[in-house]
C-alpha cells in the first residue's frame, strides 16, 4: 500500500461482512440495494460471483468472502449489494449489512501495517469502538484479471442484447 494513496476523505460508507467492518469513500458508493439472483459470468476472475442487471447495465458482482478467504455461503435473503464505482467501472459487492455513513473528521485514516495480506487495503480507520478497514476497489483485480472481466462482461452484454 502506498501511503501517498491514502484518500483525503472524511465521510465513509461502512458495511459489515461477518464480524468485520469495512468502508469505502462516500463518493465512490452509488447505492445499496437488496441482493437478487446473480447470473454466472463465465471466464470472469475468481473473485467475481457473476453479474446483475441494474437499470439495463450489466454489473459484475464481487464476492468479498472469496477475496478475504472466508468460508463461502449461499446468498441470503437479507444480504445486500453495495453498488460502487471505480475509475474503470461500476460494480456490486455482496455485503452482510450496511452500517451507515461514518464522519471520521477526527480520525483520519492511517496506512495499514505492511504485509501482503493488507496490500489490498487503502487504509484503516481507528474508531473508539474498533477498527474499520478501508477497501481499495482499484486494486481488487490484477491487469490480467481486469482484461478477463472486460471480456466476460462484453460477452454477457452481447448475449443480453439478443
Amino acid at each position: 500500500m502506498n501511503a501517498a494513496a491514502l484518500p483525503i476523505q472524511t465521510h465513509w460508507v461502512c458495511f459489515a461482512l461477518e464480524a468485520q467492518r469495512f468502508a469505502l469513500p462516500l463518493d465512490s458508493v452509488v447505492r445499496i440495494v437488496r441482493a437478487s439472483e446473480i447470473t454466472p459470468l463465465p471466464r470472469a476472475p475468481g473473485i467475481v460471483a457473476g453479474a446483475i442487471d441494474v437499470a439495463g447495465a450489466i454489473l459484475p458482482v464481487f464476492d468479498l468472502r472469496r477475496h478475504l478467504r472466508l468460508a463461502p455461503r449461499a446468498l441470503a435473503l437479507d444480504d445486500l449489494f453495495l453498488i460502487a464505482r471505480t475509475s474503470r467501472r461500476q460494480l456490486a459487492l455482496v455485503i452482510d449489512s450496511a452500517l451507515g455513513v461514518i464522519d471520521a473528521s477526527d480520525a483520519p485514516p492511517a496506512a495499514p501495517a505492511s504485509s501482503p495480506e493488507l496490500a489490498r487495503l487503502k487504509g484503516v480507520l481507528s474508531l473508539p469502538d474498533g477498527l474499520v478497514l478501508i477497501e481499495d476497489l482499484e486494486s481488487f483485480l490484477s491487469p490480467a484479471e481486469e482484461e478477463s472481466l472486460d471480456s466476460a462482461l462484453r460477452d454477457a452484454e452481447h448475449a443480453h442484447v439478443r
